[in-house]
């Protein structure tokens, strides 16, 4: 897509990029770069060109698992497949009530379970869509679609916010895991299995499964019978699966237009496809990135939409660029320590919180704005002057005070929310990700540090239940955490054992270990624990 001309000065013109169809600006104009810097880019920049294209010709781009990457191919696809029928059938007939749960009720309540990627994308585009109101509309405001709640995470809160407010004869349970061995997503399943059973009420019929087939998840969902099971692509990784079967369910289930939002991204892929990175936004915005951070992540990416609905934007791309780009090794070998540190809020809330630092501290970022043209309601402040318009004085009043602060902006902006345009969002910055990481030479698409957290956390597990043991067999004792360690050998692991026995301790009553009960007092400034038989 060519950039068109305007009424405004060479350089804004120049590095402003729009969508043919008017819909989506991008300027980079405010990014302290020059034209001889971007220019040194050329050649990295043709070869990332390259390797997209090896990308989307089915090479294996992530040696690690040894498989493709085929989230930009595979979503042109898929509203062409039997799976998107089936999922609309089957979205269209809870919403109907032609299927019912096990007491013969019609599902009102839907719980997305999944982490990461299986959890942010939906939420992201179920707060975007529906708002965070949603569940407090009635029935017929919802058009029948059910209410929907997010458990994100192995918290027993959530578990418990969860089960305070939804009525589980009514309550469906989309359970959302590629390798179905993610143990957040497994636990929060246990805690449901068990929570209907004490009800009286058959689990299997409340769960749904997306999965790969032949996972952990898919064997037991199909042993157990569940509702329903939907296949997940072994290609698409959780951070870039929003425009697959993981986002589509959630918002079939919410009533969103999934096919226009898999049109704009299929239309922003198409855009980004172009060979010339003057025309091209996704590779202007990774090389944007690059100069700014000076190829090594130096400086902070902000991300600011002015739009309450967009205030989840910037999780979600916490961790599709943080997870993608946060490398200790480059694809020599070398340590490079690379990544790209995201965080955000909402304009103009972040006027009256962190801008203050923006403003007059470091200068260690540069600043997105996301600006929503269209107001939800046109609501008049003075003769003339709306609440929007304060919101649009507001960006532009802090986009000035920051360039004469000769801070880094970029502003984007949309007509307004709506699934196509959500979807050009998400695929502009999937591909200014690989494109980046294909500038600063690593792997955006493995995450070693994320399997490393989960080995480690496995080994404090199986301390917790060794300790548990011990405890048991040295009941009565009394003592401190290092008496402890010293008397059991787990001086190397006091730090660990420090943590456990203080869960155990606030956690007692609940829990009825066997064999044994523990408290703690503090007395002369250190916490002193009290095992007893039981």
């Amino acid at each position: 897509m060519n950039a068109k001309k305007g009424n405004v000065d060479s350089r804004t013109e120049k590095y402003t990029l729009n969508y043919d169809k008017g819909n989506f600006s991008i300027d980079f104009s405010d990014m302290k770069f020059s034209d001889s810097q971007l220019k040194d880019l050329r050649e990295k920049l043709r070869n990332a060109h390259l390797e997209m294209r090896k990308i989307e010709a089915g090479e294996i781009k992530n040696p690690d698992e040894n498989r493709k990457v085929t989230h930009f191919t595979d979503r042109s696809a898929y509203p062409h497949e039997q799976l998107f029928k089936d999922v609309q059938q089957f979205s269209e007939d809870i919403r109907a009530g032609n299927i019912k749960s096990s007491t013969g009720e019609k599902f009102e309540y839907v719980i997305i379970n999944g982490i990461g990627g299986s959890a942010l994308g939906p939420q992201f585009m179920q707060f975007a869509m529906n708002s965070g109101y949603w569940n407090e509309l009635s029935e017929e405001k919802r058009s029948g679609y059910p209410r929907f709640y997010f458990l994100d995470n192995t918290d027993s809160t959530g578990v418990y916010d969860v089960t305070q407010v939804i009525d589980l004869t009514k309550s469906l349970m989309v359970n959302i895991s590629k390798s179905g061995g993610t143990q957040e997503t497994k636990n929060n399943i246990i805690a449901f299995e068990e929570i209907f059973k004490k009800n009286g009420i058959e689990y299997p019929k409340h769960a749904c499964a997306i999965t790969m087939e032949g996972s952990q998840l898919d064997k037991k969902a199909n042993d157990e019978n569940w509702l329903k099971i939907f296949p997940m692509a072994e290609s698409i990784g959780g951070r870039t699966s929003e425009t697959s079967i993981v986002g589509h369910l959630p918002a079939a289930l919410a009533g969103i237009d999934f096919k226009s939002f898999l049109k704009g991204a299929c239309d922003m892929d198409n855009w980004t496809r172009t060979p010339e990175y003057m025309k091209n936004p996704a590779y202007l915005l990774a090389a944007m990135w690059y100069i700014a951070g000076n190829g090594k992540g130096d400086k902070n990416m902000v991300i600011v939409p002015y739009s309450d609905r967009l205030i989840l934007l910037s999780r979600y791309l916490q961790q599709l660029v943080m997870e993608s780009l946060g490398k200790e090794k480059d694809l020599d070998g070398n340590i490079v320590h690379q990544g790209l540190t995201v965080f955000g809020n909402k304009g103009g809330t972040d006027a009256h919180a962190y801008i203050q630092q923006l403003n007059d501290g470091r200068n260690d970022f540069f600043i997105t704005f996301i600006e929503v043209l269209e107001d939800a309601m046109n609501i008049p402040i003075s003769d003339n002057v709306t609440m929007g318009d304060y919101l649009h004085g507001f960006q532009v009043g802090l986009t000035n005070a920051l360039k004469t602060r000769d801070r880094n902006i970029i502003q984007i902006q949309i007509d307004k929310i709506t699934p196509y345009n959500l979807g050009m969002l998400i695929a502009l910055y999937e591909r200014a990700v690989a494109v980046y990481a294909e500038l600063i030479h690593i792997n955006a698409f493995h995450q070693p540090g994320v399997q490393a957290y989960k080995l480690a956390s496995k080994g404090v597990i199986l301390l917790s239940a060794d300790l548990q043991e011990i405890l048991r067999s040295t009941a009565p004792w009394e003592g401190t955490v290092t008496d402890f360690c010293e008397a059991n050998k787990l001086e190397n692991k006091i730090s660990a054992v420090r943590g456990l026995l203080a869960k155990f301790a606030e956690n007692n009553s609940a829990r009825n270990f066997k064999g044994f009960s523990i408290e703690r007092t503090y007395k002369d400034n250190k916490w002193v624990y009290s095992v007893k038989k039981k």
